[in-house]
């Protein structure tokens, strides 16, 4: 069965850290891109980070950029999302991603193709208060 399970991630006040973690069971990250996505109460979901399991490429949404850093372990099939300097803002669920190689699309583009990921973890809830 293929799972993507997150983990990390709770409740922090402005300007703090918080790690989440995805796990990945049931296939592996080679030739995947694997990313981080997030949906805000009454928001669309949008992207936030994602990694090219071929060349470690990294690409962040311009909100996130120079905040948060995107990482993963192949070997372990794991993916990492570090978010420091969290804003009110960030304020959302964080949901663990696998889809197309990004080779094939810009990593903008990857980040803006959420109906094309082919699995989705269940989702953290990342909470910024003031």
């Amino acid at each position: 069965e293929v799972q993507l399970v997150e983990s990390g991630g709770g409740l922090v006040q402005a300007g703090g850290s918080l790690r989440l973690s995805c796990a990945a069971s049931g296939f592996t990250f080679d030739g995947y891109g694997i990313g981080w996505f997030r949906q805000a109460p009454g928001k669309e979901r949008e992207g936030v980070a994602c990694i090219s399991s071929v060349d470690g490429a990294t690409y962040y949404a311009d909100s996130v950029k120079g905040r948060f850093t995107i990482s993963s372990d192949n070997a372990k099939n794991m993916v990492f999302l570090q978010m420091n300097s969290l804003k009110p803002d960030d304020t959302a669920v964080y949901y663990c991603a696998a889809g197309p190689p990004i080779g094939a699309l810009s990593g903008s583009l990857w980040l803006g193709s959420r109906n094309g990921m082919d699995y989705w973890g269940k989702g953290r809830l990342v909470t910024v208060s003031l």
